[in-house]
């Protein structure tokens, strides 16, 4: 459970996320900041991102006013491990607040218990690595898309990205064969410990695989001050 790690832990778990992320998307190398680290991301819609380190209790409520204060354009991010209702009133105009909460997750890594990780019936799963990232891909019998997903190992540590399941092929196990697939694929590159960042639905069928959550994530984008 969240309590269960200690600050120093956590911190450890939040710039693995930040390094890894940054790996997967081929963002700029974060900048530190006293506060936790700046990300350049480069697309109209997400052009920086501001990540504190803190989590729960840490996140200090003055540092979060002083950071979101401080941009000026729009599409500029703000990432804040703890509740929306902590965040949000902390800030200002033109802020708007993602009302899809987020969670910091991590696991350990090695050979998942359970079935051998193949494809279901009809389905075709191709996996392949490059520029640091290993990305796995599941065909539907028709050949049309059915579910991806990519992992960066930066280290003892790899961070899962971008997990998708198409509607129309949910409940069928791919969810489960794209994390098995990733996280063995990572631990043979040597990663040890995983993380990620889920959304409510993610939460769910990452738990049946044994992550567990550290801190909620909250996102706020900046839109510009009318």
């Amino acid at each position: 459970m969240c309590h269960t790690y200690t600050g120093a832990i956590v911190d450890g778990i939040v710039r693995a996320w930040v390094d890894g992320w940054v790996v997967s998307r081929g963002a700029a190398p974060p900048v530190v900041e006293p506060w936790g680290c700046t990300i350049d991301n480069g697309t109209a819609a997400h052009v920086t991102r501001h990540v504190l380190s803190g989590t729960h209790d840490d996140v200090e409520e003055e540092t979060v006013r002083k950071v979101a204060g401080a941009v000026t354009g729009a599409g500029v991010w703000l990432k804040v491990f703890a509740d929306a209702s902590r965040v949000a009133p902390c800030l200002g105009e033109g802020w708007w607040v993602d009302p899809e909460p987020g969670w910091l997750m991590t696991a350990p890594l090695g050979t998942p218990e359970g079935p051998a990780v193949t494809a279901p019936e009809g389905y075709r799963r191709r996996t392949w690595a490059r520029g640091g990232v290993i990305r796995t891909m599941v065909a539907a019998p028709d050949g049309s898309w059915a579910a991806r997903g990519q992992i960066a190992p930066t280290g003892r540590t790899a961070v899962v990205d971008q997990i998708e399941t198409s509607a129309s092929h949910r409940r069928r196990g791919l969810g489960t064969l794209v994390m098995r697939t990733l996280t063995r694929a990572a631990f043979e590159e040597g990663a040890e410990v995983g993380v990620l960042s889920g959304t409510p639905e993610g939460r769910a069928l990452y738990a049946s695989l044994g992550w567990t959550t550290v801190a909620p994530l909250t996102s706020a984008r900046f839109d510009g001050r009318q």
